[in-house]
């Protein structure tokens, strides 16, 4: 050796290893079996309700118009949406995966939804009746649909197709669940970056900023931001609109911009309760009914991504595979729900809702039930669940840039159970993400230049079952994923490792790690009945 010193004393075995490997996730304040006190559970359990407005006011509010109706109707839409919402996420909590994720409306049944509304046998007719008549052949296609996902979930066949993914093909799948909604984020916000950007700036500062600077204070800000935040900005918009900032700007920027340009409040009635096959018998057509089964399955791949996305942010140990096949099979009868309902669109877990427990660090399942209930309480009483429906979109969208980035991150978590040196590791996570993102984007840019996907035939039901699988992309990145973990070569103890199964091969069953026990067991003595295989 150079200059003859004596040689260093070999390195102890934690600095070796520069960050452990968690298989639950460390920093978590509630994790989901430990309930917050009650107020603040409470608050925490309004802030969720706050946060799944955004999709429950946008998708009404982009669907209705084309389907004939007027404010009365898109408010009993939105009304309807929240009190299904509500239910589903209760039984999800309840029976399902027991996770504590928000069921609610879902971005990937717009299109399929849209091209109902555009059948030809509409076309004739006036404008309330439309309404109805839409309504009902949609909710016929819900019906029909949510047998997939029922028979897939409890049949247990879920099970067996999950047991394939490896932390490996698990990370492209969870990351692109949220980080493939950037289209909802700052494009969305831009709409009225005025209040948009301030809104963004503020989140970020109370989040991340405040909590270290005003150490007294530190679990209100990073617990409440987005409370805080929207209040403040809600505020100042409305002083915009009072002042008369927006008095001779363009009509889009009006509905964008002002708070009282949403209609929903005069609109929504004090209380009404909202009861099953309240705009009229459903109707069924074959066609559009398979494309809803296509559109299901999109979904129930997507769920799949932020149901794995969720358990991290709980602290929970891996989704044993039977669990997240008894979830599915929960949210096929939020789909029925839906369509017995008539919401206009399916359901899905809640990407936005899922990085909200990463931000505020609670992962308590009792929070998200406490949210069902305000779900439920503020669609019967219209009038007050209006109010905060009217919050602006750019100030939703604000939300997303951060909600959706901690879905995307929950994701990427999963690289440290994963050989990042390995060639075959890195072509599968290049690939597949690279993919994800390319093969959506052009599927999604042809339909807005053109009006109409790549794939364009007499047959609208035909073109949505090859069109919403390809523009979704966690369902491309984490279908390609999963195909060329399982079978790209080679195949010894080596590769095995370098995919991470050695360390998910302990919850691969419900009965091999005790944690499962704890986080995931039926209520009221019922996995005598329901056993987790």
């Amino acid at each position: 050796m150079a200059g003859g010193g004596a040689a260093a004393p070999p390195p102890k075995q934690e600095e070796l290893v520069p960050h452990p490997v968690k298989d639950q996730l460390p920093g978590v304040s509630y994790c989901i079996t430990s309930p917050p006190p009650w107020p603040e559970a409470i608050l925490l359990g309004f802030q969720h309700f706050l946060v799944m407005l955004g999709t429950t006011v946008l998708i009404p509010s982009y669907l209705v118009p084309q389907m004939g109706g007027g404010k009365e109707e898109k408010a009993l839409m939105i009304q309807t949406l929240q009190f299904v919402a509500g239910l589903n996420t209760l039984a999800q909590t309840l029976f399902g995966t027991r996770l504590p994720a928000v069921i609610g409306g879902s971005y990937t049944f717009v299109p399929t939804t849209l091209s109902i509304v555009l059948a030809g046998r509409y076309s004739g007719m006036l404008d309330p009746e439309k309404f109805r008549r839409t309504m009902r052949g949609i909710q016929g296609a819900m019906i029909v649909a949510s047998t997939l996902q029922i028979i897939i979930g409890f049949s247990g066949l879920w099970r067996n197709i999950t047991r394939f993914l490896s932390p490996l093909s698990t990370v492209p799948l969870v990351a692109l669940t949220g980080f493939g909604l950037y289209e909802l984020g700052f494009p969305l916000l831009t709409k009225c970056v005025e209040i948009g950007l301030p809104q963004l700036i503020i989140l970020v500062i109370f989040s991340q900023y405040l909590p270290h600077v005003m150490k007294g204070g530190r679990n209100v800000f990073d617990r409440f931001a987005v409370l805080f935040s929207v209040v403040i900005v809600w505020i100042y918009a409305h002083l915009l609109t009072v002042g008369g900032a927006y008095r001779n700007v363009a009509q889009t920027t009006q509905v964008s911009c002002r708070t009282d340009r949403a209609g929903i409040i005069s609109a929504a009635p004090w209380i009404r309760v909202p009861y099953p096959f309240q705009w009229g018998a459903p109707t069924f057509n074959a066609g559009e009914s398979f494309a809803m089964m296509a559109t299901s399955f999109v979904a129930l791949v997507e769920s799949t991504g932020a149901f794995i996305a969720v358990s991290r942010y709980a602290s929970a140990t891996p989704l044993p595979h039977s669990v997240l096949s008894r979830g599915v099979g929960w949210q096929g009868v939020g789909i029925l729900f839906s369509g017995i309902f008539g919401t206009g669109n399916g359901s899905s877990v809640s990407i936005e809702n899922a990085g909200l427990l990463g931000l505020t660090r609670v992962g308590s399942r009792r929070v998200i039930q406490i949210s069902a209930g305000f779900m439920i309480f503020f669609s019967i009483l219209g009038k007050f669940g209006a109010v905060f429906a009217s919050i602006p979109a750019p100030i939703i969208a604000a939300l997303y840039c951060l909600l959706f980035a901690y879905v995307g991150a929950g994701g990427l978590g999963f690289l440290q159970f994963c050989n990042l040196n390995s060639f075959r590791t890195k072509f599968i996570l290049a690939f597949s993400i690279f993919m994800g993102l390319s093969i959506p984007q052009y599927f999604n840019e042809y339909l807005s230049v053109k009006g109409y996907g790549p794939v364009h035939t007499n047959a609208r039901w035909f073109n949505d079952m090859i069109n919403v699988p390809f523009s979704s992309e966690p369902f491309v990145a984490g279908v390609l994923a999963l195909v060329l973990d399982v079978t790209l070569p080679p195949k010894d103890n080596t590769t095995r490792k370098d995919r991470g199964m050695h360390w998910w091969d302990k919850f691969r069953s419900y009965k091999t790690d005790t944690r499962s026990e704890e986080f995931y067991s039926l209520p009221l003595n019922l996995n005598k009945f329901f056993p987790s295989v």
